[in-house]
């Protein structure tokens, strides 16, 4: 009577039968030790095929000691940012063969720690987070735990990597003011530590042109949460000429709400994102935006984790770049 139970999967020691060499021989050529020749190598690696055996990494970390997996944690993969920056530590991480597992938070609003926590329980070796919402103590208890590179946000005493967001913040408002304007709104997202610089650099930048400053936080950073935003922005009597946004996910949804109130880009209104998404330079779209350089971002982040494997006590990498404001047509002199 045939078995329901599934085929057992091949082990080391069945590779090793095959081959008629010992088990830590096998061992030892998938984890490339020195001592197996090369014609044993491909002879052990030739019968793994065959059998279908596939080495269990987590199991060779344990046995060399030595955590090799990068954990990366994106915040929202629907914002296409976070995709850039996947593809960039996809780039950086092909240079040596160590494992990639990804974790994205469920939560708009980034408190699902379980996403991090479970990059941890994989016993990775290293976390690249992006973007993480929790406070500075939070981010330090995490790198105690697991080494950990913050993407999109410098935290004193970890490694870093991030763009100049008072710099990109200064380019948005001085090209809405050069054009004119100044009834200049923000659309910033929620407080959290580490992203509130380019709401305080508008605020600084609209007081040194003597204009005051007009804030208002959505509910989150997507772009729905944008559209509501922006419906309360524009519904004033005296409503802003123009709209700096902290994402183009906001930037997206206040077009939208726009164009529902009869309003049309840039004639009534201009607006600039922020982050350079690929929508963005959709035609039809054409929306002016800060280039935080994503893909670089990622790619620089996935150097400093391999960096920071093989020197456990470097000193913490702070990596940042300088943002430049991409001009489209969502911007123009005011009516």
């Amino acid at each position: 009577m045939a078995s329901d139970r599934p085929p057992r999967p091949a082990t080391q020691s069945d590779v090793a039968r095959e081959v008629g060499v010992s088990r830590t021989l096998v061992s030892f050529a998938f984890r490339g030790a020195p001592g197996v020749s090369d014609e044993t190598k491909q002879a052990i690696f030739a019968a793994a095929k065959r059998l279908g055996y596939r080495p269990n990494a987590v199991a060779a970390d344990l046995a060399r000691k030595h955590r090799s997996a990068v954990g990366l944690y994106l915040l929202d993969i629907r914002n296409e940012i976070y995709a850039d920056i996947l593809s960039g530590v996809r780039t950086a991480l092909s240079q040596e063969p160590n494992r990639l597992i990804l974790s994205v938070s469920r939560s708009v609003d980034g408190e699902d720690r379980g996403a991090v926590e479970s990059l941890i329980e994989a016993r990775v070796g290293i976390i690249i987070a992006a973007t993480l919402l929790d406070p500075d103590e939070a981010v330090h208890e995490m790198a105690a735990s697991v080494p950990l590179v913050s993407v999109t946000r410098p935290v004193a005493g970890v490694d870093s990597v991030y763009s100049d967001d008072s710099f990109g913040a200064r380019a948005a408002v001085e090209h809405l003011l050069t054009l004119g304007h100044t009834r200049i709104a923000h659309l910033a997202g929620p407080a959290h530590d580490g992203h509130v610089v380019r709401r305080r650099s508008y605020e600084q930048a609209m007081r040194r042109a003597g204009l005051v400053p007009q804030t208002l936080c959505a509910d989150d950073f997507t772009q729905e949460s944008g559209h509501r935003a922006a419906a309360r922005l524009l519904g004033q009597a005296d409503r802003p000429t123009a709209i700096f946004c902290h994402n183009d996910q906001l930037a997206l949804g206040t077009r939208e709400a726009a164009y529902a109130m009869g309003l049309s880009i840039p004639r009534d209104l201009s607006l600039i994102g922020y982050d350079n998404s690929r929508t963005a330079g959709l035609h039809g779209i054409d929306l002016t935006s800060v280039d935080l350089h994503a893909a670089r971002l990622g790619e620089a982040a996935g150097q400093i984790a391999l960096e920071r494997l093989r020197n456990p006590e470097a000193p913490a990498a702070d990596r940042r770049f300088t943002p430049r404001l991409v001009v489209r047509s969502s911007t123009a002199r005011p009516a």
